[in-house]
């Protein structure tokens, strides 16, 4: 038994019950235009059956069998149709990990030699934003609240006060930044703002 204990000297740090949570990965994208230095943002398809017409990064679910980092590399070269040696991915930023049961995988990357191209099925439009505007703006911050509601099959019998008991609450921050005509906010917003924290 000491043996399987001590395993733990090396086991890797992990995200428990991860197994239910469907897992993504996304690439947070770096041009670099004569030392001006500017973040890529997608606008999902209308077409899409997910969050169509919303402002992403490119990313996606990964599949069985690659890592996360070669599934971000992998949606970014699919979505925006260029050379995957053009995508050279820096190193991991943040885990997300949300109320609704989804895990983001984030990576940061520079660009190279892109023509603004992208896939028409999953992309409607590109653009881009300053990194500067990032550096001096900050976001604005709204909070969803979380709350806990058992099922109908909630065994209420094996805890105290029953049907009675205090579940926690919790509150959900929500980033916005707005730039020109943009909006871009959620998930999105909140890998772009502790990306920006992170460099400044």
């Amino acid at each position: 038994m000491l043996d399987r204990i001590l395993k733990f000297k090396t086991k890797p740090i992990s995200i428990s019950e991860c197994d239910n949570y469907t897992e993504f990965s996304v690439l947070i994208p770096i041009l670099i235009n004569k030392n001006n230095y500017e973040l890529l943002y997608e606008i999902r398809s209308e077409n899409l059956k997910n969050q169509p017409n919303e402002i992403c990064f490119p990313g996606g679910k990964i599949e069985k069998g690659e890592s996360k980092e070669e599934a971000a590399k992998r949606e970014t070269v699919e979505e925006l149709l260029i050379d995957s040696d053009d995508v050279n991915i820096i190193g991991p930023s943040d885990i997300m990990v949300t109320p609704f049961n989804t895990i983001v995988y984030t990576y940061v990357g520079i660009i190279k030699n892109y023509e603004y191209t992208y896939n028409n099925d999953e992309v409607k439009e590109v653009f881009t934003v300053p990194l500067s505007f990032f550096l001096y703006n900050e976001p604005q911050c709204h909070y969803i609240d979380v709350s806990l509601a058992p099922q109908n099959d909630f065994p209420y019998h094996l805890i105290q006060k029953g049907k009675d008991y205090r579940w926690g609450k919790g509150k959900y921050p929500v980033y916005f930044y707005i730039y020109k005509d943009k909006i871009i906010w959620g998930i999105t917003a909140r890998i772009t703002y502790d990306f920006i924290k992170y460099i400044r």
